[in-house]
């Protein structure tokens, strides 16, 4: 959904809104995409030590889990860069806000029913024959849109 220059301004947006853990900003970013985007801890904790290394934010030891706030260096980053932040912030949030999901989500959603359906032990050749309709159908009436 971004890569990682877009991401740290919107992780550290999400730390300027409020104090995170790292696991709780993955949750947070996967809430606001509606589902449709979860990123790796592979890709956020690199990110935050970076954004720490910057002077951006903050690590305080939390038990096991490190806490990170925004610091002054961290705000002004953010208000030099607004128009970029906000941008990205309502991509994140355009992403899953579509009632029903977007259309990555109903694609798998979709895909999931499919093989579920098709391949499940309950599978009978009538539901194959009706998922192969189903799909013929759908597929030309989006190759109908103009």
């Amino acid at each position: 959904m971004f890569d990682s220059g877009a991401m740290r301004y919107v992780v550290l947006q999400l730390i300027a809104d409020k104090p995170r853990h790292g696991y709780e900003i993955i949750k947070e970013l996967e809430a606001l995409s509606g589902g449709s985007y979860s990123p790796s801890p592979g890709a956020i904790y690199p990110l935050l030590s970076m954004l720490a290394d910057m002077g951006h934010v903050d690590i305080v030891k939390d038990g096991n889990k490190k806490l990170y706030s925004v610091l002054p260096e961290g705000l002004a980053f953010l208000e030099e860069n607004r128009a970029m932040v906000d941008a990205y912030m309502a991509r994140l949030s355009c992403s899953g806000g579509e009632e029903g999901g977007d259309l990555r989500s109903l694609m798998h959603a979709l895909k999931e029913a499919v093989i579920s359906r098709g391949r499940g032990p309950r599978s009978t050749r009538e539901h194959v024959d009706a998922i192969r309709a189903i799909l013929k159908h759908a597929t030309n009436e989006i190759n109908k849109l103009n």
